[in-house]
């Protein structure tokens, strides 16, 4: 399987190479480049100034240091990255949209309904439960090892410790 290569946060903001402070806001972001997602940090100002163009992104804050680690989203940031995948046909991307699914389905934010096969793919059916909203789901039928590595790479996404 292929690895995701998106890093953790490097305590600074992509736009002004200013340093974040712990106690800081800032906004993570991930830009789709075509073949992966990479993450960059905005400060605050940065971001309302400029606005830069992301894939997805959520408002988090450099952790003081000492402070044990945390996932710093909320599931509201979860389902709004699991739309946004949504139309992806990389299969990284449906990878990780697979697990994301799971995630949400332990979360109950999503409810499996069916399952069908559409040319030769297994495909789910899973209804967002905000919105009552169905939305089919690719299985790539990972494995346990794949579904850990994605979801190690999922939560050094999500997470905005140094």
């Amino acid at each position: 399987m292929e690895q995701w290569q998106i890093q953790k946060t490097e305590g600074r903001c992509a736009g002004t190479d200013k340093e974040l402070q712990p106690g800081e806001e800032y906004y993570a972001a991930l830009i789709d480049n075509e073949t992966e997602f990479v993450r960059k940090d905005y400060c605050v100002q940065y971001w309302d100034e400029n606005k830069p163009k992301v894939f997805s992104y959520w408002k988090t804050m450099i952790a003081p240091p000492n402070e044990k680690k945390k996932l710093f989203v909320d599931n509201q940031v979860l389902v709004n990255f699991f739309e946004r995948l949504a139309q992806e046909k990389d299969n990284l991307k449906l990878n990780f949209r697979f697990v994301l699914t799971l995630i949400l389905m332990r979360k109950r934010l999503v409810k499996y309904i069916d399952t069908k096969i559409v040319d030769g793919k297994e495909i789910w059916t899973v209804q967002l439960m905000a919105d009552k909203n169905m939305h089919d789901v690719i299985n790539p039928h990972l494995n346990d090892e794949q579904i850990e590595e994605v979801s190690k790479e999922l939560s050094v996404i999500l997470q905005g410790e140094l």
